[in-house]
């Protein structure tokens, strides 16, 4: 991505090819909602005043799904609720965002948690990319009534929409350290296979 001439950043085709006209201003106000989130959180942190179990990973995850799909209605788009939470849809296209660690890691080190919930594997599966030939390799002890299952499109979502990642990593105390966000494919390892991605710039953390 490179810099417009007011200071903002401009977007990529792939990003123009997924958001239309709107693909500017997402590209620029996506991350300064997650770095909202991350204050959000931080403050519910330092009220609860715990030295365990602390509550700012959950958060973080629903302060930022919440700012993604308030930023959504505000580019003209909407927030489709699936099982219980809300997910950000603009020209068709859903953002699913996926904190991947609590300390700075490269995207390529991504994975899936071993506990994500069926619904997040099958949004994933459902609505992500397609496999590549030869990408995505099913043996005869995967093809069971339950993994297909999980092939089947949210009617919540959309038939026809598409999931974009947004991949992140946050900590309490440095905040938000990278923002990623592209088209990937999740393996049955749950490791990914980004088929496009490209970095955000970070903005700086607004002053409590």
């Amino acid at each position: 991505m490179s810099g417009a001439a007011n200071g903002e950043t401009a977007p990529s085709a792939w990003a123009v090819e997924r958001f239309g006209e709107l693909a500017g201003a997402l590209v620029n106000a996506l991350p300064v909602q997650l770095v909202r989130a991350h204050t959000r959180a931080h403050a519910v942190h330092l009220k609860a005043r715990l030295k365990k179990r602390s509550p700012y990973g959950s958060t973080l995850s629903e302060a930022v799904r919440e700012n993604l799909a308030d930023l959504a209605r505000d580019l003209g788009g909407t927030a489709r609720d699936v099982r219980g939470y809300e997910y950000a849809v603009i020209n068709e296209h859903a953002l699913f965002p996926f904190k991947y660690a609590n300390r700075p890691r490269a995207l390529h080190r991504a994975r899936l948690a071993s506990s994500a919930s069926p619904t997040r594997r099958r949004l994933l599966w459902g609505h992500g990319p397609e496999a590549q030939e030869g990408l995505f390799d099913l043996g005869d002890d995967l093809t069971t009534d339950e993994y297909l299952e999980l092939h089947e499109a949210f009617e919540e979502l959309g038939v026809s929409t598409k999931l974009v990642c947004v991949f992140f990593t946050a900590a309490l105390e440095e905040g938000i350290h990278a923002i990623h966000w592209g088209d990937a494919h999740l393996e049955p390892d749950r490791t990914f296979t980004w088929i496009h991605s490209e970095q955000l710039q970070v903005p700086p953390a607004p002053q409590e």
